[in-house]
């Protein structure tokens, strides 16, 4: 006598688990952009992070492993660079991908692969340029820290110089149209360092965040030469534009516009399109939200002195 099975051929355990359980996580909400992530791939975060951390890698090859000497790191880099290229070309193709389906764009998928080659491309012939800001920023810091011992100690430990760095990088992706990868790179900078700026932000050479805990510098904020911001600075906007249906407005200049030549002590908040003169020093706690012409001092009033007495102060 044989026993029969209890399952049918459509059922649970004809062909192992049902695959449809977990359908609920290929479900997507309408709009919002949700559509174009339910209709195809997005960058994959982990290798895009990957790719970024081995471009910034190249910048110091002095700092690669059995590297030492030139003929060495030339071939090292030569390795490298064939490798993170398509790597990169891959993610940025993707992301171009997204944009499309977001923005229903109509564009052959060839012309997004040259497109991201290209992008790719251009990257990696940046790195010699992106070198050279790395060097002056090292400088700027050495120049602004008397802790600092010699730039390269401002170039292999300070989270400020990871931060400045990741962003040039980002911002290259921004200017090139490229969505997600830019954020996540910044985003990244602000986990390991606590520093937030925005891929968006235009910042002159020399800069040099000090400690760097607690910065923020928004999307259209504009940073001259020669800047200098120590912690808890935050260059943001002061409002938010509405449509006439309730929405953010996107992409208007709302930041401020710091000239070169100028120091933002611990903890001022700078808000709004307002423009920080050449030269100008802005003191600590300082909440502003004027412009202020060239060589300005800007400091909190003198606090008032007076004693309490049993308790009076609490």
């Amino acid at each position: 006598m044989t026993s029969s099975s209890s399952s049918t051929a459509d059922g649970p355990g004809a062909n192992g688990p049902d695959e449809r359980r977990f359908d609920g996580l290929l479900t997507t909400p309408p709009g919002g952009g949700f559509s174009a992530l339910g209709a195809g791939l997005i960058p994959d975060r982990d290798l895009t992070l990957q790719a970024v951390a081995r471009l910034h890698r190249l910048l110091v090859p002095e700092m690669l492993t059995a590297a030492a000497d030139v003929p060495t790191r030339r071939r090292r880099i030569c390795e490298e660079v064939a490798a993170i290229e398509p790597l990169l070309a891959e993610q940025v193709l993707l992301a171009l991908r997204f944009r499309d389906r977001i923005e229903a764009r109509d564009c052959e998928d060839g012309e997004r692969l040259r497109a991201s080659q290209s992008i790719a491309h251009d990257m990696i012939e940046r790195l010699p340029e992106l070198r050279q800001r790395l060097f002056e920023d090292a400088r700027a810091a050495y120049r602004g820290d008397p802790s600092c011992r010699d730039p390269v100690e401002a170039m292999y430990a300070f989270p400020g110089m990871l931060a400045i760095t990741r962003h040039r990088i980002a911002h290259i992706l921004y200017q090139a149209g490229v969505p997600l990868l830019p954020r996540l790179v910044s985003e990244r900078a602000h986990t390991l360092t606590g520093i937030d700026i925005h891929p968006g932000a235009a910042i002159g050479r020399e800069f040099f965040i000090d400690h760097g805990t607690g910065v923020v510098i928004g999307e259209t904020a504009v940073i001259g030469d020669r800047v200098t911001l120590y912690q808890g600075v935050t260059l943001g906007a002061k409002s938010f534009q509405v449509d006439e249906s309730g929405n953010l407005v996107k992409g208007r200049p709302r930041h401020p516009i710091v000239e070169d030549d100028v120091t933002i002590y611990a903890s001022a908040t700078v808000l709004g399109r307002i423009r920080i003169g050449r030269g100008s020093i802005i003191g600590g706690n300082v909440w502003l939200t004027h412009s202020v012409p060239p060589g300005s001092r800007v400091y909190q009033a003198e606090p008032l002195e007076s004693g309490f007495e049993q308790g009076g102060g609490i």
